[in-house]
């Protein structure tokens, strides 16, 4: 097996069960049927990593933007009350077409509950572990085509652009076709730092230091030496709207681990280089973590019994 074989195994690991997959979609397109409908929606659309194509086992969660016509709501979009109406409207109609009991569309929504930009929607139990939710978000078209989400904290709309991140994914996956494939091996990866990473900060370094081209190995070597250096100025919104992706990343932490990374691939690199494939995914599974694929490392067997002896030295002495 050498490196590419290696890459292409450790990545049917990675990618999410196809089936979830499908069933994630199948549910947000439930929701999507259902909103496209209602008089006062302008659009309905995916958003988040399922939207993206950069999404991980297991798929327990999908987001859905509604956008409503201004002329219905024209309260919206002001600061006050209006953040949370929205909210509270959202849910109310969540309820009406796709309540487990009486939903007038689907029979599909077990609980709903508005947090700070949308509604968590409860497709399973919600006390059930990876419980899969929705989360409906509502929101108005600027003429900038941006977006007015609400902010039920500070009682505010803010501006966002969800469009962006998936436009820019799309971009570059159209220049180098393993970019989303990479993007979830370092959504994979963040789990082996010591230290809260969320996904999005790993999908937004991956846009700004994975090249748009080369190699897998080569293009991984390289995204871990420049993000070493691009997150000592933290990771924002590429979009520049939001601000910080994670307000509690621990920058130290989450360098130290690109540069141990980045040192550990510039080896792989060299060794595959000169032919040494063994020791090159060897190397790769220290990066990655025992699940990707890797030979044994070759030990020589220990010598026992009576090989230890050794012959006495022969002297000539009389013999009497």
């Amino acid at each position: 097996m050498g490196v590419e074989q290696a890459f292409d195994d450790f990545q049917k690991i990675v990618n999410a069960d196809k089936d979830h997959v499908d069933l994630a979609r199948e549910r947000r397109d439930i929701f999507k049927k259902a909103f496209k409908a209602e008089p006062d929606a302008a659009e309905v659309f995916g958003s988040g990593s399922l939207a993206r194509s950069t999404q991980l086992d297991p798929v327990h969660d999908v987001d859905l933007v509604i956008v409503y016509q201004p002329a219905d709501h024209p309260d919206w979009g002001k600061p006050g009350e209006s953040a949370g109406d929205a909210l509270e409207y959202t849910r109310g109609r969540v309820k009406y077409l796709l309540g487990a009991t009486d939903g007038t569309v689907e029979r599909l929504v077990r609980y709903t509950r508005w947090r700070n930009h949308a509604v968590k929607c409860w497709v399973d139990p919600p006390e059930a572990a990876d419980a899969f939710t929705v989360d409906a978000m509502p929101a108005l078209r600027q003429s900038d085509g941006t977006l007015l989400i609400p902010q039920a904290a500070t009682e505010e709309w803010i501006t966002v652009d969800p469009e962006y991140l998936i436009r820019a994914v799309a971009d570059h996956q159209r220049d180098w076709e393993h970019f989303r494939p990479m993007v979830r091996v370092l959504k994979r990866w963040r789990h082996l730092v010591p230290t809260k990473v969320k996904s999005l900060v790993m999908e937004v370094l991956a846009l700004q230091c994975i090249p748009r081209g080369g190699s897998r190995p080569e293009a991984l070597r390289a995204f871990f030496t420049a993000a070493a250096i691009e997150v000592n100025w933290g990771v924002e919104d590429p979009a520049g709207h939001c601000g910080p992706i994670q307000d509690d990343l621990d920058i130290a932490v989450l360098r130290n681990a690109l540069s141990g990374a980045s040192e550990a691939a510039t080896r792989a690199c060299a060794l595959a280089a000169d032919g040494d494939a063994d020791e090159a995914q060897r190397v790769w599974q220290e990066v990655f973590g025992a699940d990707f694929p890797a030979p044994a490392k070759k030990v020589s067997p220990a010598v026992t019994g009576p090989a230890l002896i050794t012959s006495r030295p022969v002297r000539d002495a009389p013999q009497g």
